[in-house]
């Protein structure tokens, strides 16, 4: 793959005047907005990120063969494009689906499922929840957080409504979480029923109670309903018997087995940087959502047995901090993750193992496998792992890497 600085890219795409998304056409007859056909029926929208960063701060672009070389802002990719359809619904100009604008007021998971199938919007009756793929299309990694008060959101404000967390009613301003479709086959902290859920305040992936620990009734949460494109998040996998796997679907080619190393992100953007495998030397390391996308939420240590990865793939095992066997690493991405005090120092990391954390004392999958958080891009691996905010957070810093190429 030729290896595009984004930036340069989006200043000559300005010049050119290039549309980056495609096109909408309209049905005289019943006036509703046609959906554009996808290049690719799973295709990837890009985080949105053009700037750089090294592990502790914002930099001019690095040059190939420099340090920081190869993260997120450097490719570019399937740039967002929306379109307002003036009804209460916005088209994803890239993947072909289509979105409710203003999500309502926070319901449960039951209501919700009893309210998509009846809603009617757009002259559409053909809504449903998103999956967590679907939903995680809509992420931009240009928003910004620090700790649990916001910044910039992480989903493009010009088309969505995007509610804090109410804190005259003694929530968070990050409390504004929305829920996908996807539940959780495993449970997390003491056994809880959990969704999987975006927060677009805070920029993260994690799995929520279905119900309320302390109360026992139904946790309530926002949904944005989805129509359209009924392929988008199914993979379509091929061993290339060479070491790597293509995903038809997306147009992705993947690192079959990760190496079984741990390393800290700037390693680790070199490492794919120079890695030849399948007679390929074109690898880089994905970024968020490109990663995200080749996780299998039907699939978990408690249920399988086996990361949450097709069995196509080959993953290290590791042990958890008490020791254990049967666990699975995080991997990272080339993504920065924009939080705190100073925040060019965290990454983003898919968690296809437990996501663990530490509660009263004792280790438990806080947040699902496949969720997604971040993690400091550099530290001394002697003091890792450590524990970290409310759910005690396990922190590695030292994570694993699948490498990833554009089939061409």
């Amino acid at each position: 793959m030729r290896k595009i600085l984004k930036l340069n890219w989006i200043i000559l795409s300005i010049l050119l005047n290039i549309n980056c998304g495609g096109n909408n056409t309209t049905d005289e007859d019943s006036n509703l907005t046609q959906i554009p056909t996808p290049e690719k029926p799973y295709t990837i929208v890009d985080t949105n990120v053009s700037d750089f960063y090294s592990d502790s701060t914002l930099i001019s672009t690095p040059l190939n063969n420099q340090d920081f070389y190869g993260q997120d802002a450097a490719y570019i990719g399937n740039q967002p494009s929306y379109t307002n359809n003036g009804d209460g619904t916005i088209t994803d100009n890239i993947t072909g689906l289509m979105w409710q604008q203003d999500m309502g007021e926070k319901i449960s998971f039951e209501a919700a499922l009893t309210k998509a199938p009846n809603l009617n919007l757009g002259g559409y009756t053909d809504w449903r929840i998103p999956t967590i793929k679907e939903l995680y299309s809509l992420i931009l990694f240009t928003g910004s957080v620090k700790g649990e008060v916001a910044i910039d959101f992480f989903i493009d404000t010009n088309y969505f409504n995007q509610p804090l967390g109410d804190t005259a009613m003694g929530e968070r301003e990050i409390d504004a979480q929305t829920w996908s479709s996807t539940e959780y086959v495993g449970k997390t902290m003491y056994g809880d029923e959990t969704i999987f859920g975006v927060n677009f305040v805070d920029g993260r992936i994690k799995g929520y109670p279905k119900y309320k620990p302390s109360t026992g009734a139904a946790n309530t949460m926002y949904f944005r309903m989805v129509r359209g494109n009924t392929a988008y998040g199914k993979n379509n996998f091929v061993d290339n018997e060479d070491g790597t796997i293509s995903d038809l679907a997306t147009g992705l080619m993947w690192q079959k087995a990760d190496d079984s190393v741990a390393r800290d992100w700037k390693t680790s953007l070199n490492y794919a940087e120079n890695l030849t495998l399948g007679n390929k030397s074109d690898w880089r390391l994905p970024n968020a959502k490109e990663l995200q996308s080749i996780v299998d939420y039907s699939r978990s240590p408690q249920t399988t047995a086996t990361p949450a990865i097709n069995s196509m793939f080959d993953t290290t095992e590791i042990l958890d901090p008490d020791g254990n066997s049967g666990h699975f690493p995080y991997f990272w991405t080339s993504t920065t993750h924009l939080d705190g005090v100073n925040p060019y120092t965290s990454a983003v990391y898919i968690a296809f193992g437990e996501g663990l954390g530490v509660m009263n004392g004792i280790l438990l999958d806080v947040h699902g496998a496949g969720c997604q958080r971040s993690d400091p891009k550099s530290g001394n691996i002697a003091d890792y792992p450590q524990f970290y905010g409310p759910q005690g957070d396990v922190r590695y810093v030292y994570n694993y890497v699948r490498c990833v190429r554009t089939i061409e």
